[in-house]
């Protein structure tokens, strides 16, 4: 159901005289206001900084049971910056971006390869995020006639059903779920 956009498409590049000033840039991970990415991105851009935002095409249904597609990030609340360290101010002072991902703020410089392969090759491949839902974790339902209410996840079969443990009135229901109506607690 979903699909990768092509990454090229996020990307802005850095002019090259700014390559040049302030040393030699690198990748790093900044940490966004929830929901943000795409705003962050476009001010990134605004600003002429290299920056990545890997998007993925994924369908969802409103309440009143229409589908539509929409774009999402694939790291949500994150976002990829290419800057020399003298750099660090100007991309802390964009709305929506809460830090630098590293020890203590610090940015922690990540691997041009591991940049330059997602931004190659992720939109060849589907993808989408990977949730993470382990056996034993306590789960809330997010969709459906049973939104809000909570459980424990006790079979993930097949990777697109989950059987889940709801407690109502002191006794357990097992539930069968498709994997997007839950969420970790």
């Amino acid at each position: 159901m979903s699909q990768l956009i092509n990454a090229s498409t996020a990307v802005t590049t850095l002019p090259p005289s700014l390559q040049t000033a302030g040393g030699t840039p690198h990748w790093h991970a900044v940490y966004t206001s929830p929901r943000h990415e795409k705003r962050v991105h476009e001010h990134l851009q605004h600003r002429h900084l290299e920056c990545f935002l890997p998007l993925f095409r994924s369908i969802h249904r409103w309440k009143n049971g229409c589908k539509v597609q929409v774009e999402l990030p694939l790291f949500p609340g994150y976002l990829f910056v290419n800057i020399p360290r003298t750099d660090r101010i100007r991309v802390l002072d964009v709305p929506g971006i809460l830090s630098f991902v590293g020890p203590k703020g610090e940015p922690a410089r990540l691997a041009d390869f591991e940049i330059e392969t997602l931004r190659s090759g992720l939109h060849l491949q589907k993808c989408e995020p990977y949730r993470g839902l382990a056996i034993g974790q306590k789960v809330r339902i997010n969709t459906g006639a049973l939104q809000g209410l909570e459980g424990v996840l006790v079979r993930n079969a097949n990777s697109l059903r989950v059987v889940i443990t709801v407690n109502l009135i002191q006794q357990s229901v097992a539930v069968e779920l498709d994997a997007d109506a839950v969420e970790p607690i």
